[in-house]
Parts: structure tokens; C-alpha cells; sequence
């Protein structure tokens, strides 16, 4: 039989609900769901669900990826995350609150460095939250700011996120990771008031006022580490390196700052340390392939020129549409994680953006904060779980703090709408002709 776009569609997203409902993880229930279709629809065989998964495979920049997790790892086994903290101590330490500043800033810091706010919820939690408690903090702030604060390693580059959005999207990687700087520092000084005011209200200590001596021993520990964004961000910028290569440079230089420099990995914790990075990156990259097949059914099966149509039926112009997909990426943020969403939705809404006239940085830009939003929303919120399991709390205590923290973020996420320039302007300035 030959299945109309209606009937596809059910199975397709009906059968992926009720798979997540009963807890079957995401990127196999991705692939489950397709099973149906290709079984009922006589123009469809396995062979083609197969090649499908493999041209997703056959990406060169999708190799960065794992090189990136990789240098997250040696970032936070070789205790480089240590001297990004003691840094972020003696810049913002000395301000109401200071634990929850150094909080902030040094997953600034490491977000520059990692491209993974897992690995930045993980190795920056490990160290603040039992610090924060034992300083007087509530435990639900320490949890719910660390968690909200590590979103910002997808969204401040490097990204993850943004490698994958360029190289399914083909947008350049370059001009993502400038488009996402002003934005994600905007979102770090939130982060930053928000802070402020609850050590006002709730009277939290300063962590210390620091020498001259202090910041120049700060800065002189952490200095090799902050190289780290130079080579990757200006060497793809500069089109001296693609995003792989950097990406590759990155994990190297990570390796020689903990065996060599700091001595602080050594030569058999690498072994441990590859197979943590292989096996968190298989589950990245296994969820990019089935995401895939399931992205092209749907575009199979003219699902995106339908909600095409309905966009532009309903006109709700450019501000609109990008109100529109920034829900969608939200609502789809809850329940998904963001990989397989950027390969399902992103490539669904991308016609609706073109046709609405939103460049595609700015798609993009939109889609990955809104997506980084889903990493502290329950019930998949990684980042929030990760806290909470460092924090020892159950999540649900942590939830009016997560909410209060969210709100000024996602201020910023409406600021971007309203005025895109806000993204486009270093693109724009740097790297004019390889946004359009």
C-alpha cells in the first residue's frame, strides 16, 4: 500500500510518543518508529532506511563531535577546571554572592573551551556545589544555578550544537559560533543579576577581595587553558582550520596541557578517558543516524511544506515565526535531546524561516538557545539531573529556583527575536559573505 501524508505522519510521531512514554531511550525509539512505515508503504525497503543512515554518518565536520567531548574530558580529568575556577574566583569573587558569580563566569569560561554543557554541569558542579552548600548557600540555588549556568557551553562557542547544525543545516560553523558569542554573554551577565539579587535577599557572603598577586597567579594558571577558544575560534574563522581540525587541535593541545604542562593525566588515565569520551559519542552520533531517517520520512511525506502552507496562511510574519519556533524548539527541548531535535525539526522548520525571510544564523541561533533551555527543563533537563545528583536533592525541590533563574534568559532569547542584530552583528563584521 501507499500511505498519505496524514497516516505517515501519525505512526511516525505517534509511535515515537508512546516508544519515549514507555521509556525507551530516544535515539532507538527514533529508529523504532520508522519500522512501520517502511513495512506498510511498498515504495519504501530497509535498504533505503540504511543508505539514509549512512550518508548522515558520511560527514567529515560530524568528527568533531567526539574530538570536542574529548577535550571536555581531559578539561575536567586533568583539573584544568580548576585553575578556569580559581580565575573566575579572583574576577568575580569579590562581588554579593561570589560563589554564585564564579559559578557563572567560569562556565563562561569553560564554554569557551569545552562546546559541551554536560561536561561543564559535571566538572564545574563536582567543585561548586559542595562549596556553595558548605558556604552557607541554599542547596537548591547552588543546583539550580549550576545547572542553568552550564547551558551556556552549547551556546557561548565552541558548540557542539552548532557543529551539528551547520553540517546538517549547511550554514557556516564559523559564522554560528560568532552569531552565539554576544548572545551568550548576554545570558552569563543575566545569570550574573540574577545572582545578585538573590544574594541581597537571601544575604550571601563575598568569597574574598583579592591581592594583585592573586589575579596575576590566577591568570597566569588559567592563561595556557584560555588559548584554547583562540586556536578554535579564530582558526575556523580565519578559514585556517575546518571545524574538525580545530576540533582535533583542541583535544591535542587538552592532552599535551594535562600530560606535559601540568602533569596532572597521566599516561593510564588516557586509556579510561578515550573510552568515556567513545562511549558518550556513540550515543550522539547513533542518535544523529536514526534521527536522520526519521527527519527524511517526514520531508518523505511533505510534512514541511504543509506546516509551510500553514505558516503562511495564518501570516504571522518574521517576529512570529521566530515567536513560533522558539516554542517548538522549547516544547520539543522538554522531552528530546537537542541533537536528534535539530535534525528533526530544524530541517522540518527551515523552509518555514526561509519563507518568512529569517536568515539562517539567526534560525539557527534561535533554535540552539531555545534547545540549550531544554537541558535544565524536566522530565529530560541533563544538566539539571547531573546537578541535582551532585547536589544530592531531588529535582522537584529545585524547581522554583530553576524557573526564577530562567526567566531573564529567556528575556535575552526574546531580545535576539525582537532585534537579530544582536547575532548578526560579528558574523556581519567578521565574516561578511559566509552567513547568507
Amino acid at each position: 500500500m501507499i500511505l498519505s501524508t496524514g497516516l505517515a505522519c501519525s505512526i511516525l510521531v505517534g509511535g515515537f510518543i508512546l516508544l519515549v512514554i514507555l521509556r525507551v531511550p530516544v535515539a532507538f525509539a527514533l529508529g523504532i518508529a520508522t519500522i512501520p512505515i517502511v513495512a506498510l508503504d511498498i515504495r519504501l525497503t530497509p535498504f533505503i532506511i540504511i543508505d539514509r543512515m549512512f550518508q548522515s554518518y558520511n560527514s567529515f565536520i560530524l568528527l568533531a563531535v567526539p574530538f570536542f567531548l574529548l577535550a571536555a574530558n581531559l578539561m575536567n580529568s586533568g583539573k584544568i577546571t580548576n585553575k578556569l575556577i580559581d580565575l573566575a574566583r579572583v574576577l568575580t569573587g569579590w562581588m554579593p554572592g561570589g560563589l554564585g558569580h564564579v559559578n557563572v563566569s567560569v562556565s563562561m569560561l569553560f564554554a569557551g573551551i569545552s562546546g559541551s554543557s554536560t561536561a561543564d554541569a559535571a566538572g564545574c558542579g563536582k567543585i561548586l556545589i559542595p562549596a556553595m552548600i558548605e558556604e552557607g548557600y541554599d542547596r537548591r540555588f547552588a543546583v539550580a544555578i549550576t545547572a542553568c549556568s552550564a547551558v551556556m557551553g552549547v551556546i557561548i562557542p565552541p558548540s557542539i550544537l552548532m557543529i551539528v547544525w551547520g553540517g546538517v543545516m549547511q550554514v557556516s560553523v564559523g559564522a554560528l559560533f560568532l552569531a552565539g558569542a554576544v548572545p551568550g554573554f548576554l545570558i552569563g551577565f543575566s545569570l550574573m543579576a540574577t545572582v545578585y539579587g538573590f544574594a541581597k535577599v537571601y544575604n550571601y557572603p563575598i568569597t574574598l577581595k583579592p591581592s594583585f598577586g592573586a589575579i596575576w597567579t590566577a591568570f597566569r594558571g588559567a592563561a595556557l587553558a584560555m588559548l584554547t577558544p583562540v586556536f578554535v575560534i579564530y582558526g575556523i574563522v580565519a578559514g585556517i582550520v575546518t571545524p574538525t581540525e580545530s576540533a582535533i587541535i583542541a583535544a591535542a593541545y587538552s592532552l599535551f596541557l594535562g600530560l606535559v604542562v601540568y602533569r596532572t593525566v597521566k599516561p593510564k588515565d588516557v586509556g579510561p578517558i578515550l573510552y568515556e569520551t567513545g562511549r558518550f559519542a556513540s550515543i550522539s552520533l547513533f542518535a544523529i543516524g536514526t534521527a536522520s531517517v526519521f527527519g527524511w520520512l517526514l520531508a518523505y511525506y511533505n510534512v514541511p511544506r504543509l506546516i509551510i502552507t500553514f505558516m503562511t496562511d495564518m501570516d504571522f510574519g518574521m517576529i512570529g515565526t521566530c515567536l513560533v519556533i522558539a516554542f517548538l524548539f522549547l516544547f520539543f527541548g522538554l522531552f528530546i535531546d537537542a541533537i536528534p531535535t535539530i535534525i528533526i525539526l530544524g530541517t522540518v522548520l527551515l523552509p518555514v524561516a526561509t519563507a518568512a525571510g529569517i536568515p539562517p544564523v539567526v534560525f539557527a541561533i534561535i533554535g540552539i538557545i531555545s534547545l540549550a533551555f531544554g537541558l535544565v527543563t524536566p522530565p529530560y533537563g541533563l544538566c539539571l539531573l547531573i546537578s541535582a545528583s551532585i547536589g544530592e536533592i531531588n529535582v522537584v525541590k529545585v524547581m522554583r529556583e530553576v524557573a526564577i533563574i530562567l526567566v531573564p534568559m529567556l528575556l535575552i532569547l526574546l531580545l535576539v527575536i525582537l532585534f537579530p542584530q544582536i547575532a548578526l552583528w560579528l558574523p556581519n563584521t567578521l565574516m561578511p559573505n559566509a552567513f547568507n
